[in-house]
């Protein structure tokens, strides 16, 4: 039987937003617990802008829809009966959606070797791991309240 999809759009963008929020604050802030800065969003926005002003401007932008559609894509799948919004469902979530990141990053790394400087080791893909788990945690938390 399909499920109808049923989601809060509003919530899921609050959601969204959050866990966004919090996973920058762990990716700027990680370094004071010994986590590798990853500047994600200039690496972003150097894919599409010309200058260091523009792409952090940009990659800011995609950053931040891309938390809003995941958190929609993690709504409509507890919508659907695939978990809940729980704090455990979100971390599964987003360990799931970290290493699925991890594991195209790898692919990359292989395509386009000069890569490696900007993703130096182990200690960078833990860390991927970690702030996608906090923004699983943090969506469903914020979305369930």
């Amino acid at each position: 039987m399909l499920h109808p999809i049923s989601i809060h759009v509003r919530d899921a963008i609050i959601a969204g937003s959050s866990g966004r929020m919090a996973m920058l604050l762990l990716i700027y802030g990680g370094s004071v617990i010994g986590l590798p800065r990853i500047d994600i969003v200039s690496m972003l926005g150097a894919l599409i802008a010309p200058n260091k002003q523009d792409a952090v401007t940009l990659g800011g932008a995609v950053h931040f829809s891309m938390g809003v559609i995941f958190a929609l894509i993690y709504v409509a799948l507890w919508s659907m009966g695939i978990g809940s919004p729980t704090w455990w469902w979100g971390l599964i979530f987003g360990a799931i959606h970290g290493l699925l990141l991890i594991l195209m990053l790898l692919v990359a790394l292989q395509m386009f070797p000069q890569l490696s400087q900007l993703i130096p080791g182990r200690s960078v893909m833990f860390t991927i791991l970690l702030n996608h788990i906090v923004f699983g945690v943090v969506v469903a938390v914020v979305y369930s309240t």
